[in-house]
């Protein structure tokens, strides 16, 4: 897995009136959820793009004031209506311990269903992993080419390697479904074939 890179810094101030302050100078509050204690800090909102909007999972190598921590992102708060970053929570990762992760899903190949006339649907775009740090895969391929018209692709299909899928089994990921116009013309064709 990919590896990103954020340069923080500690907060001496804790509250709602310091966070609104460093909000306003483009900077996100964050805490550092360790092994034994937590650590609040502060990043510039632009070194956060890079790992919240994008395809792929990563770990963060967290530097604060010269320290560096291995974690991933726990949790993200945005703003509801400018979806500006609110607040950040990171984990710290432990080499021997499973940690949980989202991970997004990468559709692989063209449906048969699609080519018949039918439109992929995508139900899930991520699904929760629990897995050893070095084995965490960066993004799950689920290949749909086989997916007929009306088919659908579930979280059980799914081989996991060397992590384990968390997502409830029955969940659907993908189905190709048939729109209304396909749906009629065959309708049609049914009514002709009764007539004859």
């Amino acid at each position: 897995m990919e590896i990103i890179e954020i340069l923080g810094y500690k907060r001496t101030n804790l509250g709602k009136a310091d966070s609104k302050k460093l909000r306003i100078g483009a900077e996100v509050p964050g805490v550092l959820y360790g092994r034994d204690t937590s650590l609040h800090f502060y990043v510039p909102m632009a070194l956060l793009r890079n790992l919240v909007y994008t395809p792929y999972a990563h770990f963060v190598d967290l530097n604060i004031e010269g320290s560096v921590y291995r974690c991933i992102l726990q949790d993200i708060q945005f703003h509801p209506v400018s979806e500006m970053i609110l607040h950040v929570d990171f984990l710290q990762i432990v080499e021997n311990k499973k940690i949980k992760m989202q991970i997004p899903i990468a559709f692989v190949g063209k449906a048969v269903g699609v080519t018949k006339g039918g439109i992929l649907s995508k139900k899930e775009r991520k699904l929760t992993v629990a897995s050893f740090p070095q084995e965490m895969p960066s993004v799950i391929e689920v290949d749909v080419s086989a997916l007929d018209l009306g088919q659908i692709v579930r979280v059980h299909q799914i081989p996991a390697k060397n992590y384990t899928i968390l997502t409830l089994p029955h969940t659907p990921i993908a189905s190709v479904e048939i729109p209304r116009a396909l749906r009629s013309a065959a309708s049609k064709e049914e009514k002709k074939s009764k007539k004859a």
